[in-house]
């Protein structure tokens, strides 16, 4: 079994490394760390092993497209969106329709039609998304980090610095700040 030689080397490092000198071996590491993780994710949606494999190479090509135009600060988590987004609009032009994924907290709405319910979702993330960039570094940092990242507040606290209760409120904070700049958008 041939030992990993960059197993030491996070993941922020190599996109580092990447970013620094544009690289692509740097990528190319970090990617195929995620070959399998992106195969469970698209075989869970796609429901068929080719198609699965076909779809890891497509999101691999994306990922290298848009990290040579933008920078990502949470790699794997980025990179599990791009591919669930990926399986989601191949569900739906397989289909035909708008695919949404269900989970506890989505709410009822049957007198809704499909695709409003997509158009305002999308909405939503890119307001989100607008939105975490314009809380404090701070807030944004932790809330990235526990609601993305599923870090725990000492986790948190480690990797930030911060203390247990700056942690505390900076989350209570980024969060109600997010919500009501999310509310603005939508209202606009």
């Amino acid at each position: 079994m041939k030992k990993d030689v960059y197993a030491n080397i996070t993941d922020q490092q190599l996109l580092d490394n990447y970013y620094a000198g544009h690289d692509s071996q740097w990528l190319g590491i970090l990617l195929q760390r995620y070959t399998m993780l992106l195969l469970g994710v698209c075989m869970k949606y796609l429901k068929n092993e080719e198609e699965s494999k076909d779809a890891v190479q497509q999101i691999f090509l994306k990922a290298i497209t848009e990290l040579q135009r933008y920078k990502v600060d949470y790699f794997k988590s980025w990179l599990y969106m791009v591919a669930r987004n990926h399986c989601l609009m191949k569900l739906r032009d397989k289909n035909g329709r708008a695919v949404r994924e269900i989970n506890d907290n989505m709410p009822l709405a049957a007198d809704i039609p499909e695709p409003a319910l997509q158009i305002e979702k999308d909405k939503l993330l890119t307001y989100v998304g607008l939105s975490l960039n314009e809380l404090t570094a701070e807030q944004k940092t932790c809330v990235t980090l526990f609601y993305l990242e599923k870090k725990s507040y000492t986790e948190i606290a480690a990797i930030t610095g911060f203390t247990l209760m700056q942690v505390k409120s900076y989350i209570q904070n980024g969060k109600r700040n997010l919500k009501i700049l999310v509310e603005k958008k939508m209202k606009a």
